[in-house]
């Protein structure tokens, strides 16, 4: 599918100053191509990736919405060659940033040098790369996200007056996303300070809701947004359905190893639970496969140990939480295997994206109970409570007005109010959404500037709260539909996305058997087609995000997604476009 590209009227146009790359399409795009022929290898481009670039060296802000393993980071190194200045990359994980920097220090002599700054480098260390920076000899800084609560990292950056700034796994800025992140709230306000240097937004899973909530959150102006399409066709679509706990737990072990006996691996299998890990791999071992689990309660050496033998050709198989996540490049994955449902479509889609990343055919399989559900409706479920919220902000406060600069440590915010490390995490992250705390790069949290009092901080902290579970809770169930659909599950998984299959895929277990083919076609004449704005009278503002032959499914603000039956909406109009 060629991508989507949306313009605004007012974008910048082209000229010399605006573009040190050239001041016409013609050469910018000649010396994209050169670069990324003679340095980086390229034969052709896969889809998005040039729309991107020539984006990129205009001077455009651009959010890049393309595929796992469809070549992001190609974006910038190549862009950030044709533009004059540095280039800013923040990136959420060490890991990811270690393996960029080898990859353009390995092609350094013709890229510039790359260097990372992050939590686990010496003051010297970091000052090194700072002050490299000012003097020109650095081409790409990759950071973390925490790094910009520092003021002297900052003030660096702005002195380095950077061309481009990369926000890597740009939906950790979106509450909509799967996997966000409250230090990516501040990037905005960075950008900003360093000048609104040319933004870059790259991520490989982005509903419409979440590309709105990415443009805002970074305040990107005119942006261009480049959609190359969500569909992996060389990833076959799979759905195993169990009846109880002891049948499903041996069913996947026999995918596996009917997986590999047959030559088809490696591969990688999730499970919902750290213990649950740990059992599916020791019972691989035990028919003799070589099998690690992977999860956040392992040590750090311990997980580096299991990715760099994974990396190696060294195991059969990783048994892992989704810990084993950003940063999981092998493209030679021939499938993964879910033990349990995700959490939704969102972290679904990112997960078996894994596989086949080399284009050659590929396997993706749900293992299916319909009571695991119960599982992650659990995990979605629960909403604190407001005095909770009112008792850590109103600590937080307190500290300040007593003169403690270096803010409240989360260590004695557990102590003193008794709470979890979990539970905690959660209402200060949701404190930080709605601007009443902000936390530093040692966890430390402090008031925001112009913050509300802690009872207002809590009530919209506790609205936001439920408001996230309401979403959630959909997300589990469109999960649901997805295992259950009896027509084409890449229909049903791109519709999640907005993205409209217009016939079977002929690559799924239901194309396989017959079913998906009986699905009637879209009716053409639906007042209600995908990203049609909408308003309900009872849930409000949405838009319809898949249509088929008797429903729709809708994705509202404010309660999540909705399937709707088209004959009761038409009876009942209860739906009407929205202008």
């Amino acid at each position: 599918m060629p991508p989507r590209r949306q313009q605004s009227d007012d974008a910048p146009i082209d000229t010399p100053t605006q573009s040190p790359a050239g001041g016409s399409a013609s050469v910018r795009t000649r010396r994209i191509r050169e670069f990324a022929r003679e340095v980086l290898g390229f034969a052709e481009f896969r889809p998005g990736q040039e729309a991107a670039m020539q984006s990129v060296v205009s001077g455009r802000d651009t959010l890049a919405v393309l595929p796992s393993g469809a070549g992001k980071t190609a974006i910038y190194q190549v862009a950030g060659q044709l533009l004059d200045g540095p280039v800013i990359v923040v990136s959420p994980l060490i890991a990811l940033q270690r393996d960029q920097v080898g990859r353009l220090t390995e092609i350094e002599d013709r890229a510039g040098r790359a260097a990372q700054l992050n939590s686990t480098m010496s003051a010297g260390e970091q000052r090194e790369v700072l002050e490299s920076l000012a003097h020109g000899s650095l081409r790409f800084v990759f950071l973390a996200p925490e790094q910009l609560s520092k003021p002297e990292v900052v003030d660096a950056l702005q002195e380095a007056h950077p061309a481009l700034f990369v926000v890597d796994e740009a939906h950790c800025v979106s509450a909509w996303g799967h996997d966000f992140r409250p230090d990516y709230l501040r990037l905005g306000g960075v950008i900003e300070q360093l000048g609104h240097p040319t933004v870059l937004a790259l991520t490989a899973t982005a509903a419409p809701p979440v590309r709105a909530e990415i443009v805002e959150r970074l305040e990107m102006v005119a942006p261009e947004i480049v959609v190359a399409g969500f569909d992996r066709p060389e990833i076959r679509l799979e759905v195993d359905h169990y009846a109880d706990a002891h049948a499903k737990h041996e069913g996947v072990l026999d995918r596996v190893l009917a997986e590999l006996g047959d030559g088809r691996g490696p591969g990688i299998v999730y499970s919902a639970t750290r213990k649950g890990t740990e059992v599916l791999a020791e019972e691989l071992v035990d028919r003799g496969l070589r099998a690690r689990p992977y999860h956040a309660g392992l040590s750090t050496a311990a997980r580096e140990d299991t990715q760099h033998a994974w990396m190696a050709d060294e195991l059969d198989v990783v048994v892992a939480t989704t810990a084993f996540g950003m940063g999981i490049d092998k493209p030679g994955t021939r499938f993964v295997i879910h033990a349990e449902p995700a959490d939704s479509l969102d972290s679904y889609y990112q997960e078996i994206g894994r596989a086949g990343r080399d284009g050659e055919p590929a396997l993706a399989v749900l293992v299916y109970r319909q009571e695991d559900l119960g599982l992650r409706r659990f995990f979605a479920a629960g909403t604190p409570a407001e005095e909770e919220l009112q008792q850590v902000a109103g600590l937080v406060a307190a500290a300040s007005a007593a003169g403690i600069e270096e803010g409240v440590d989360v260590k004695d915010l557990r102590e003193e109010t008794g709470r979890a490390a979990t539970p905690l995490a959660r209402d200060l992250n949701l404190l930080e959404q709605v601007a009443a705390v902000v936390l530093d790069e040692d966890g430390a949290a402090h008031p925001a500037d112009n913050a509300p009092p802690p009872g207002e901080a809590a009530a919209a902290a506790r609205e936001l709260a439920e408001h996230h579970e309401r979403v959630d809770q959909s997300r589990v169930e469109m999960m649901r539909g997805y295992a259950e659909t009896s027509g084409c599950r890449r229909q049903f998984l791109l519709g999640y996305f907005g993205e409209q299959l217009e016939g079977p895929c002929g690559n799924c277990d239901n194309c396989s058997s017959g079913i998906a083919q009986q699905q009637h076609a879209v009716d053409q004449a639906s007042p209600f087609t995908v990203e049609t704005p909408v308003e309900h009278s009872e849930w409000g503002p949405g838009v319809v995000m898949r249509v088929e032959d008797d429903r729709i499914v809708v994705l509202f603000d404010e309660v999540g997604y909705k399937t709707l039956g088209l004959a009761a909406v038409t009876a009942n109009d209860l739906l009407r476009a929205r202008v």
